[in-house]
């Protein structure tokens, strides 16, 4: 129901000596202006409360939509290295998977240390001692240092590191030494080091 108060013939100052106690002796224009104003103050404090509500609800959403975005293009530069990521994991198992290859099982050691000994023989060198000793196990090999005394002239010691480094498994050299055989050895000298071969620790607890 719509009360137009500019129609109301009613004294404002007559209001304000309304007393509520007597609200059911009140005029009636003065039983309309207050029930308009109820209605104004009822009406228009929804209208702030759903106003504020929906002002809370577009500031969440427009964080939110932040988020989002920032989600979104952090997932798109991860789509887009994808391709890339997939390449270099492709290569590093091709990569990996060569120098498996280059580690003998447990049943070719005993041939890789006998490849050793006969090179040192092929290059002329005098093995004094080749003693292999214990194995040393890591987190996916094994590796087992072999010293070694060979005694020979500069150009066949020479050889024989080219020619091991040559070898189809990998054998790296360490702690070399070098010096002369001799006073009346005639060029020869002695060179002490340790070899070491790497072993595949196959998939059964690393014992392999």
């Amino acid at each position: 129901m719509a009360i137009d108060l500019n129609n109301l013939n009613f004294d404002l100052q007559a209001l304000n000596d309304l007393d509520i106690r007597e609200a059911g002796n009140w005029p009636v224009a003065g039983k309309a202006v207050v029930m308009a104003l109820i209605f104004a103050v009822i009406v228009g404090g929804g209208w702030y409360l759903a106003i504020r509500d929906q002002g809370d609800e577009l500031k969440a959403a427009r964080k939110q939509e932040v988020t989002l975005k920032q989600q979104f293009e952090t997932k798109a530069a991860k789509a887009a290295n994808l391709d890339k990521l997939k390449e270099q994991m492709k290569e590093m198992r091709a990569s990996f998977g060569t120098l498996l290859r280059q580690l003998p099982s447990k049943t070719e050691v005993d041939s890789l240390l006998r490849d050793i000994s006969q090179t040192a023989k092929i290059d002329g060198l005098q093995q004094e001692l080749f003693q292999p000793q214990g194995e040393n196990k890591k987190d996916f090999y094994a590796e087992k240092p072999i010293r070694m005394v060979v005694s020979g002239s500069y150009h066949d010691l020479a050889k024989f590191v080219s020619d091991v480094a040559a070898l189809p498994r990998i054998v790296t050299l360490h702690n070399i030494s070098i010096k002369p055989t001799g006073k009346q050895a005639g060029g020869r000298l002695t060179m002490e080091l340790t070899a070491k071969i790497y072993r595949y620790l196959e998939q059964n607890g690393g014992k392999g």
